[in-house]
């Protein structure tokens, strides 16, 4: 008997709350509200194996979104202190222990997980070795922009996300995307292809058309420092993302164009704004 695969088992044994199957050695209760109409002994059926709220092993004639080993989308339906419960198209929810997320989501978030057995011989989701179970070398081209769902802040490396919920991707961790929650799908740039076939993409547009909101951006961070910004774009990657968001070569870009527009005025080591 195969735990939380599809698979084809005969009846063996018919009883008032239902059939017992068969694979030849062990047998499962399929309840009664399961069993198909004018089925006999010694029928075959496709059911799904799982185990009830009792933990016992019981038969589904419907199929769940995820199998054994499968990963995907699901809907986060409720969160309570031992972990979240996703709704995987059967009557009991897949547990997700709070150990298994990489960051807690909200009940009504779709989260990419994948589907484990633990140690207790249960079936439950987990958020964590979703890397090594997307895709590699997607069918774009650098240049094309395609939607992505957030499935790990990556901390030091950036920001991973599963393009079309299939491809390996990341976001570069100069980006900042602390806005964004798990399971968020965004619009991103693919800027890379590497040899393995994993993308690099951006959450920001074209050099040329984000220019224009990161000087917007830079205006109101100075007028909110009254008008004069502390540091210029020679201070350290760390300090300009930290204050500011962006990337060193980002930040340099919008200021580069305030200084030719004379919105701003650099002295002694910082960015004064121009009065109208």
């Amino acid at each position: 008997m195969k735990l939380g695969e599809l698979q084809k088992l005969k009846i063996q044994k018919r009883v008032d709350f239902g059939v017992y199957l068969s694979d030849g050695t062990d047998k499962v209760l399929l309840p009664k509200k399961q069993v198909p109409e004018d089925c006999k002994i010694g029928d075959e059926l496709t059911v799904f194996v799982y185990k009830d709220s009792k933990d016992r092993m019981i038969a589904t004639t419907n199929t769940p979104k995820l199998t054994l080993g499968q990963f995907g989308v699901l809907p986060v339906s409720q969160i309570n202190k031992v972990g979240a419960f996703l709704d995987w198209g059967l009557e009991k929810e897949l547990f997700l222990p709070f150990k298994e997320m990489t960051r807690k989501p909200s009940e009504g978030d779709e989260i990419l997980v994948r589907v484990y057995i633990d140690k207790s011989e249960r079936l439950c989701a987990s958020m964590k070795g979703i890397y090594d179970l997307l895709s590699k070398k997607p069918p774009f081209a650098v240049g094309d922009e395609v939607e992505a769902r957030i499935y790990e802040f990556g901390h030091d490396f950036g920001t991973f996300v599963a393009i079309e919920d299939k491809y390996s991707a990341m976001i570069p961790r100069h980006e900042d995307v602390s806005k964004y929650r798990i399971g968020d799908i965004l619009m991103v740039r693919i800027t890379g292809i590497k040899e393995d076939g994993k993308c690099d993409v951006t959450i920001r547009d074209k050099a040329y058309v984000q220019m224009e909101d990161d000087a917007v951006a830079i205006l109101d961070l100075i007028d909110s420092y009254a008008g004069v910004l502390p540091f210029s774009e020679k201070a350290s990657p760390e300090v300009i993302k930290r204050e500011t968001g962006l990337s060193k070569a980002a930040f340099k870009r919008a200021i580069g164009r305030l200084y030719k527009e004379r919105k701003i005025t650099i002295n002694d080591g910082k960015i004064r704004r121009v009065e109208d």
